[in-house]
């Protein structure tokens, strides 16, 4: 019987992976501002980071699904560090658009790798807990990540050019670290059975009930923490907020989140998988017009503890209702069409909030998000009802799935 460390290191990798990206986003949103950009051009280039991915996302699924996985964490993170380090000494907006687009393409060739490993590993009966643990890592890259991004860019007056380009730089050297835990993460010996038959089309996987509801939820939730990334150093901006007091409320806001991961399996057991994600959604939006408010920064931080732990929930459990609803032999294509869902969210919320807050100000882009989020929480209610795989997957003593040997 195989021990857990794979999943360990896939975390500790993970983590220092997101970290990078974390550490990038806002000081990306910085360094565009000291160029010129306005709440609108903002929107634009956090839009192009999913741009790229958008288009990648199933192609590279559908290559997990009959091959190995490991090969496309290395590549990702060569991808994340190269933006970082490139978009360190752009110095127009459109070089910082393009390199912010390649470090969204290194994230999405991580994250596919990394999910399908962990689909693929863990028994059915373990993947709630599995998909928490693994997303534990993005939590923690983005609890450091702003905070280190904050602290740099918090320099002198009419210096955030070149100290968003030192956080920049410092970012890629964090992705490059996680490469020191990308060993024997996967089973070289083993595959899923059915590898080797025919791709399940596309429109079958989007028609299978649960798949488009954990896209929708997916896609809610990370735009609401993308958006939440990228517009909170503008409502810093105009409220007069130092960066460094922004990177720490980012990074609270991931504290809660780990917070929630972490007790998530017993939440499952007290609420259910469906009441949890319609209550936490539901709340997330609510919690969404309070960051709108213009209050004091000692009312933002609770608002903002309170917002991480409710989105916390949202992303492992679209992750396992995605995997329990779709062909097993189509399970990695199916966490790529989540992923593109999320980037087509991480795409279109961006661009429509940029829009909103310049016509409406800063604080509407949260808003929007409240809309958003109170969608997928009616959405997570309509799908309710445990589905045979998910009955299948609950039962205590519920075996992995039959793996053969590769040929």
């Amino acid at each position: 019987m195989r021990g857990r460390g794979w999943l360990l290191r896939l975390v500790i990798a993970f983590g220092f992976a997101q970290a990078a990206v974390s550490m990038a986003r806002p000081a990306v949103s910085y360094r565009a501002l000291a160029l010129g950009a306005d709440e609108r051009a903002i929107g634009v280039i956090a839009g192009v980071y999913a741009l790229l991915p958008l288009f990648a996302a199933v192609p590279l699924g559908r290559r997990t699904d009959h091959g190995r996985c490991a090969p496309l964490l290395p590549v990702g993170v060569l991808l994340i560090a190269g933006g970082c380090a490139a978009g360190g000494t752009a110095n127009s907006l459109a070089a910082m658009a393009a390199w912010s687009g390649v470090m969204g393409l290194g994230h999405l060739c991580f994250v596919i790798g990394a999910q399908s490993i962990v689909a693929r590993q863990s028994a059915p009966a373990e993947q709630d807990r599995d998909f928490g643990h693994f997303t534990i890592g993005a939590s923690l890259g983005q609890l450091a990540g702003p905070v280190a991004a904050g602290l740099l860019v918090d320099g002198h007056e009419g210096a955030t050019a070149r100290t968003s380009a030192l956080a920049l730089t410092v970012a890629a050297g964090v992705a490059a670290v996680s490469l020191t835990s990308l060993w024997r993460i996967e089973h070289r010996a083993e595959r899923v059975e059915g590898a080797d038959h025919a791709k399940v089309p596309v429109h079958r996987i989007l028609r299978t009930r649960g798949v488009p509801a954990g896209i929708f939820i997916s896609l809610a939730v990370l735009s609401a923490t993308d958006i939440l990334t990228a517009y909170l150093p503008v409502i810093g901006e105009h409220r007069g907020i130092p960066p460094s007091v922004v990177g720490l409320l980012l990074s609270l806001r991931a504290a809660a989140t780990i917070a929630c991961r972490l007790v998530m399996t017993p939440m499952i057991r007290l609420l259910g998988r469906t009441a949890l994600l319609t209550v936490t959604c539901l709340l997330a939006g609510l919690l969404c017009v309070g960051v709108a408010l213009p209050v004091p920064v000692w009312g933002m931080a609770p608002t903002l503890a309170a917002l991480g732990f409710c989105l916390g929930a949202g992303q492992p459990l679209s992750m396992t209702t995605v995997v329990r609803a779709a062909p097993p032999e189509a399970r990695s294509t199916a966490l790529a069409l989540r992923l593109t869902g999320n980037r087509l969210g991480q795409v279109a919320a961006p661009v429509s909030a940029g829009l909103v807050a310049g016509a409406a100000g800063t604080a509407a882009p949260f808003a929007m998000l409240a809309v958003l989020l109170l969608g997928a929480s009616a959405l997570a209610v309509r799908d309710r009802g445990p589905r045979p795989a998910e009955r299948a997957a609950d039962a205590p003593a519920a075996p992995a799935p039959r793996r053969t040997p590769a040929t």
